[in-house]
């Protein structure tokens, strides 16, 4: 199948390739139940030394600049408690952790979490993380530009390979919360 959007030369529906997904992704695909279905959820294959922004996109296609997000994990801290949330914003913006993410979690304080925490709280890799398949009750916000896009290239779990989501799923995750402003310039 071609793919919908950048310079892949295959793309395959993520629930007939389960095997090239770490297990929170797959399990997750497994057990989607959102409207889009998950056969729209598109793997494709990647060359990990290409797996971060700038690199990724020469390679792939210009144009996916404007049609990719990055997953962050973040901690907000408040009175000693402290909790873990994925954010998603478009890869040509920053996510505004003091401001929509602080007050979103209620937190006092909030960071972008640890690279151990990140990756040992998901299960995936650094530079792959994705929020289909985070841990449950973990809030998921999304920028609204996002679900705007008919496809977004995102993290598979792992450096090597991508998933290319309909925007509109995004905001059918578990615990999504679609923000306005959430991913500055």
């Amino acid at each position: 199948m071609r793919a919908p959007i950048g310079d892949f030369d295959h793309a395959t529906p993520a629930p007939a390739c389960l095997d090239q997904l770490v297990g929170p992704v797959a399990d997750a695909v497994r057990h989607w139940g959102g409207a889009v279905p998950a056969e729209q959820f598109l793997y494709v294959e990647t060359d990990p030394r290409w797996a971060d922004t700038a690199v990724f996109v020469e390679h792939y296609g210009r144009d996916l600049l404007e049609r990719s997000a990055n997953c962050v994990v973040v901690a907000g801290k408040r009175g000693g408690e402290s909790s873990l949330a994925a954010c998603v914003v478009l890869s040509t913006t920053r996510v505004d952790v003091n401001g929509v993410v602080r007050r979103q979690l209620g937190a006092r304080k909030a960071s972008f979490a640890s690279m151990d925490t990140a990756t040992g709280e998901t299960g995936m890799e650094y530079g792959g993380i994705t929020p289909v398949g985070l841990p449950a009750g973990w809030p998921v916000l999304v920028d609204s530009a996002v679900v705007d896009l008919p496809y977004v290239l995102v993290g598979s779990g792992r450096r090597r390979g991508k998933l290319l989501v309909p925007g509109k799923a995004f905001a059918e995750l578990p615990d999504a919360v679609v923000l306005e402003g959430l991913g500055i310039a």
